[in-house]
């Protein structure tokens, strides 16, 4: 597909050009017709055996690659981290080649590790989808949320996109800053300074730290939560000071214009950076989000795997 230095996986998406990411958008909104109908299959798949490798917690990656994989008729097999034989001391190179010797001809792969995907297809003879390392790359959500943009606004050109939030700490923050501005659209990424990115030289997007400076002149939001896990709580002085200045409260909702959009990849903070009832409004496009993320997956699936 051309993600990651190949045609064979999907690994990032800072090398993939505008007709690459048309390609994919178009092929999902097909299978989005494919998931409406009574029985949403399609034998694309059959025979092909798909390994999900999830070394860090997922809910809605996880559960989406197994629904985008069966909706393809393909085999699914399932690894988790936990009670796994890791913590017997196997190493990743060794679990992947077992999972490999098992037959799989794809491998889903997420782990903490930055650059564990690109380890694993050049351990294995599988092709190899980067469903996130780190705080590097998430490229299919990425691909799902220009979807969902793209199925809203017709496209993405000279849209204006604020991704709010700890962008330091966040792949999908870095997957949506190329594939949004290749696709055309104006990114303005938001956060306090201890949660801009260290270096974001070369990026084709403007930084800011105040939020209220840009909320009444964006068609999106994008919401992103805190990485707790990876030190994002302990750079700013206080919740409710955070709350006040970059989260997506009712006033500052109410100052949005009326046909701006509002998006989060999960799991939400509720309160946090986005209040309950903005979380619920119709202009919140997160469960679309989530429906779009299993047919942007079955495109990808299809593409790397030859369907027919």
């Amino acid at each position: 597909m051309g993600a990651g230095g190949t045609e064979l996986n999907f690994l990032t998406t800072e090398d993939l050009t505008r007709n690459d990411l048309e390609e994919i958008l178009d092929l999902a909104d097909e299978f989005t017709r494919v998931l409406s109908r009574p029985i949403p299959k399609v034998p694309a798949l059959q025979g092909k055996l798909v390994a999900n490798l999830f070394f860090e917690s997922s809910t809605r990656t996880r559960l989406s690659f197994e629904r985008a994989a069966r909706a393809l008729s393909a085999d699914v097999m399932s690894f988790s981290a936990s009670g796994s034989s890791l913590s017997k001391g196997e190493s990743l190179k060794d679990t992947a080649l077992t999972i490999e010797a098992m037959g799989a001809d794809l491998m889903v792969v997420r782990h903490r590790a930055t650059g564990a995907p690109w380890r694993i297809a050049g351990w294995t003879g599988c092709q190899v989808i980067n469903a996130g390392d780190g705080a590097h790359q998430h490229p299919t959500q990425a691909m799902l949320d220009a979807l969902t943009l793209r199925r809203r606004f017709g496209d993405l050109d000279g849209l204006r996109v604020a991704i709010v939030g700890d962008i330091r700490h966040s792949r999908v923050a870095r997957s949506n800053v190329f594939a949004l501005t290749t696709l055309g659209a104006r990114v303005v990424l938001v956060a306090p300074r201890t949660l801009q990115p260290v270096n974001c030289e070369g990026w084709p997007v403007e930084t800011t730290d105040d939020f209220d400076a840009v909320v009444g002149s964006v068609d999106a939001t994008y919401l992103l939560r805190i990485q707790t896990e990876r030190g994002g709580a302990s750079v700013f002085p206080s919740l409710p000071e955070y709350v006040s200045r970059y989260g997506m409260t009712r006033d500052r909702f109410a100052r949005l214009p009326d046909d701006t959009v509002v998006l989060h990849p999960g799991p939400m903070n509720r309160g946090v950076e986005i209040d309950d009832v903005v979380a619920g409004h119709p202009r919140a496009l997160i469960l679309d989000q989530v429906t779009n993320g299993v047919a942007v997956r079955m495109a990808i699936l299809f593409r790397l795997l030859g369907g027919k």
